[in-house]
């Protein structure tokens, strides 16, 4: 390793994602891991004390999740270059990690080489998309533009409350509570709350966790 060497620092919560990125970062002779964690808060820190060439950001961690920690990161460090990866490749989730800074986003089962093309691509100021990626982002209509309310609806609709539980959570009348939901599947291009649950999902609206 010399001064030339890609410095990175990988942000990931999950230990087995977290060693796969370091064996195949370490296979080439340019890059070199600085620093690794498990939630966004230490991520911001560990930032400030390495400047990293290039973060590895998970979107979905405790503490603070990805999209908080990178949005915090290149507001602090308007420079900075970060990837977001996920296990997830919903058009929402993409669109929100560039909103945050991101310059590129990868799902959790690419190739190597794609990896690695990501990490040169953006430590060189380019921004990276996958194929996947763009797939996901060209084959689904713009986002839905709900109301704070709606998605507090739609999130308990996710975890699987019936409209009566909806209706009991959040303190609301029962009709209110329909009418919420007619709206929703109406802004989702949906007929019914399966499959509303499912979209949101798919596209990263609501997370489960």
């Amino acid at each position: 390793m010399d001064s030339t060497s890609i410095r990175i620092l990988i942000a990931e919560d999950h230990l087995i994602a977290r060693l796969g990125l370091a064996a195949i970062i370490k296979t080439q002779r340019d890059m070199k891991i600085i620093s690794e964690t498990n939630n966004g808060q230490d991520a911001i820190a560990l930032y400030r004390r390495y400047k990293p060439d290039v973060v590895l950001m998970d979107v979905r961690m405790p503490v603070m999740n990805g999209f908080e920690a990178m949005a915090t990161i290149r507001s602090d460090f308007p420079e900075a270059r970060v990837i977001a990866i996920s296990a997830f490749g919903g058009d929402q989730d993409i669109r929100q990690a560039f909103r945050c800074g991101a310059q590129s986003y990868l799902i959790k089962d690419i190739l190597q080489i794609e990896l690695i093309e990501a990490i040169r691509a953006v430590h060189a100021g380019k921004q990276y998309l996958t194929d996947l990626a763009w797939t996901s982002l060209a084959s689904d209509p713009p986002p839905p533009d709900l109301t704070h309310r709606e998605m507090e609806v739609l999130n308990l609709i996710v975890q699987g409350l019936s409209n009566k539980q909806i209706s009991y959570t959040l303190g609301i009348a029962h009709y209110t509570v329909n009418n919420h939901v007619k709206s929703i599947l109406t802004k989702l291009g949906v007929e019914d709350r399966t499959h509303a649950a499912t979209i949101a999902i798919r596209r990263g609206i609501v997370h489960l966790y």
